[in-house]
């Protein structure tokens, strides 16, 4: 289920939710809002990758061993119904969020699947597909203000930039990359950097989210030019971990947009426990 990553799936909805001027508070619907959203994202995030596992179990029976369905501890059936409750239960809290929130929520869950099974094996489709899934993933936050969401759709372009960075360095990880893959990536991350600077600008944030911006870069370019210098699987999958769990520094870049340093510091402390979990549980 790769509970690290699942961390930064939480980070998507508070980030989505934040972007929308959502109220955090104490007040009953507000913390409802959270749970049933966050549950969501958590199911969803965990299925999708149960079955990452699931259609991957051919070939990771000869390049990853190790993995719990090569290596027999669980079996296909199993891993089979785990990742189907996973995605039942996304949904289903969503929905009791909203008809709306439902409705990303099945859309996530299908781009997830759509990836698992084909999407992983095209080399231009599958990065934009996989990065639909985080851009659906920070809509799915979004609506938890129906009435507000439309109006800041189109930074859900963002997360599918950058995850689409991060899938493109992933094909690289077992087997070494290109550097001009890696180069690229950079390029794209810059982009992505930039476009979070001008959005905080325009909403007079701009000194809290630069530097989360700034700790942002530090922590996927440090890996990433090691990998540019020396692009051997072992570096790749550095430059790959970084850029996931270093999505949580993203996500709170756009809470930083609402000026309230709490809530940030809260975003940016699910990343010691995302840390902490990767180092017990794989992460790619």
């Amino acid at each position: 289920m790769r509970p690290a990553n699942m961390i930064t799936a939480v980070a998507d909805i508070l980030a989505g939710m934040s972007i929308v001027h959502f109220v955090f508070d104490t007040n009953y619907f507000h913390v409802q809002s959270v749970l049933y959203l966050s549950i969501s994202t958590l199911g969803l995030y965990g299925g999708g990758v149960v079955f990452n596992d699931v259609f991957d179990a051919e070939l990771d029976a000869i390049e990853r061993p190790e993995r719990a369905i090569p290596s027999k501890k669980v079996t296909l059936t199993e891993a089979s119904i785990l990742g189907s409750i996973l995605l039942l239960i996304g949904v289903i809290s969503a929905y009791l969020q909203s008809p709306l929130s439902a409705i990303f929520a099945i859309i996530t869950a299908i781009a997830a699947l759509v990836y698992d099974k084909w999407g992983k094996h095209h080399s231009f489709l599958g990065p934009i597909n996989m990065g639909l899934c985080r851009g659906f993933n920070l809509l799915l936050g979004m609506s938890v203000m129906p009435e507000q969401w439309q109006d800041f759709q189109y930074l859900a372009i963002i997360p599918v930039i950058y995850i689409a960075a991060i899938t493109m360095v992933s094909r690289g990880e077992v087997h070494g990359g290109s550097k001009n893959i890696l180069y690229f990536a950079a390029l794209l991350y810059l982009l992505v950097s930039s476009a979070q600077l001008y959005v905080s600008f325009t909403r007079g944030t701009l000194w809290l989210t630069a530097i989360l911006v700034a700790s942002h870069l530090y922590l996927i370019g440090k890996p990433l030019f090691k990998a540019i210098q020396h692009p051997i699987g072992p570096n790749i999958g550095k430059a790959v971990k970084a850029g996931v769990l270093s999505l949580i520094i993203m996500d709170a870049a756009w809470v930083s947009l609402s000026g309230n340093i709490v809530q940030t510091l809260i975003v940016v402390l699910l990343l010691p426990l995302s840390m902490r979990l990767a180092k017990m549980f794989a992460v790619t």
